[in-house]
């Protein structure tokens, strides 16, 4: 028999209850409402460098502890510029994320871009620094920083360093470091790390100033010699290799990084979600492990504190870029 509603009053309120309580099993206090959605990850590089492996890492952590599919979508080209076009224009839907590096915040000072690194993007962590090398094959006769100066000095544009770009933190480093300290290097861009370290065991190119956690293997296996760590401090697993600033060429210092963003007015509880997914996959100890082997030093730095570092690299990048002219090829 249908009774009327009017004569049961707790039997609406017990099912209003259940409804939250529902909603809240199904969704979590997080307000995550894509939660049976798969999460795109776009990466702006070809496959087999730092940035690569970090993503997948990572992904494949989260998708373990979160039990969310995530899939790896490689999207190189125009010094990154492609994938973070394609992923400024998508819905903030908390379905598809951006690994980037400190490349993120230059390209809009050296090219036209249809968006903004500040503006068009959410910073949800900075997830690990990337320490850098200066690097030359191991059958190169440049055994010092020092020797590879002095040849490029004593032959002017004869000899190449390769590097991701054009227009990249290595490129303006390299830049940099030509107006200031009168070596005459010519510099050979490549579309990510991994082709410009094919390049120097090949023998393509004279030297190579890229990510240590691209170039790791390729010293271990003694292939490839390093010539000095742009880093203020030496890195553990290179004890033996100085600094650039030990050998008084502090020009030659690169704070690199790997993070990840969203698109803009991506929900805060969602930003919030990811940065807790990210900072918990860094604090697993096999996880830090495998990344500390490649290079890669977790630091999660999330949210505003991201976003604060985003803001000054886009400026300090921005006086560089015009008193050294720089220009995207």
């Amino acid at each position: 028999m249908n009774l009327p509603r009017r004569q049961f009053p707790h039997l609406a309120a017990g099912a209003a209850t259940l409804s939250v309580v529902l909603a809240l099993f199904l969704f979590g206090s997080g307000a995550w409402s894509e939660a049976a959605r798969t999460i795109t990850i776009v990466i702006p590089v070809q496959p087999g460098g730092g940035m690569d492996f970090l993503t997948r890492l990572l992904a494949d952590q989260i998708g373990r502890m979160q039990g969310r599919t995530i899939v790896i979508e490689s999207r190189p080209g125009a010094g990154g510029r492609i994938a973070a076009e394609a992923v400024s224009r998508l819905a903030p839907d908390g379905t598809t994320l951006l690994t980037t590096s400190p490349s993120f915040v230059i390209d809009s000072h050296v090219r036209k871009v249809n968006y903004h690194p500040l503006t068009s993007f959410e910073p949800i962590c900075n997830l690990v620094e990337a320490p850098s090398v200066i690097a030359v094959n191991n059958a190169s006769p440049y055994r010092t920083l020092a020797e590879l100066v002095t040849a490029a000095r004593s032959k002017p544009g004869d000899l190449t360093m390769a590097s991701p770009g054009p227009a990249s933190t290595y490129h303006i480093t390299i830049e940099t470091v030509k107006r200031t300290s009168n070596i005459s290097l010519t510099y050979i861009p490549y579309p990510g790390s991994a082709p410009a370290v094919n390049a120097l065991m090949g023998g393509h190119v004279t030297s190579l100033f890229a990510a240590y956690a691209n170039v790791s293997e390729q010293i271990t296996a003694g292939k490839v010699r390093a010539l000095a760590v742009a880093t203020q401090t030496r890195i553990e697993s290179l004890s033996d290799v100085p600094t650039v600033g030990e050998l008084g060429y502090k020009d030659f210092e690169l704070d690199n990084w790997f993070g990840m963003v969203a698109p803009a007015k991506t929900p805060k509880e969602t930003v919030s979600q990811f940065a807790g997914w990210f900072t918990a996959a860094l604090q697993v100890p096999e996880v830090k492990a495998k990344l500390v082997a490649q290079g890669l030093f977790p630091v999660r730095m999330c949210g505003a504190d991201f976003g604060v570092l985003l803001r000054k690299q886009y400026d300090d990048f921005s006086r560089v870029i015009r008193e050294a002219n720089i220009k995207a090829e």
